[in-house]
Parts: C-alpha cells; structure tokens; sequence
C-alpha cells in the first residue's frame, strides 16, 4: 500500500511540479532545493 501511494505521488509530481534537473544545484533558491529532495525522497519510496 505505502509503495502504490507514493507511485502515485511520483506521478502528480511529475505533472505539477518543475523539472529542475537542468540546472546547477548549487545556484538553486532553497525552495526550489526543498522542491527537488521532496521529488527525491518520493522517487526512491516508489521505487522500493
């Protein structure tokens, strides 16, 4: 059950959220650092 739902927020990230894998982590804004260990952290649970 916990790996179906965060299979499902992967996938609402993958529509709402920005793709940020372009650009240098190190001239990220904090935000979008928080945006990027979120999409992070629900990517390794859904592949678990």
């Amino acid at each position: 059950m916990k790996k179906g739902i965060f299979k499902i927020l992967a996938r609402i990230n993958k529509i709402i959220l920005p793709s940020l894998y372009q650009k240098d982590p190190n001239k990220l804004t904090t935000f979008q650092k928080a945006i990027l260990g979120y999409r992070y952290w629900v990517l390794t649970n859904a592949l678990d």
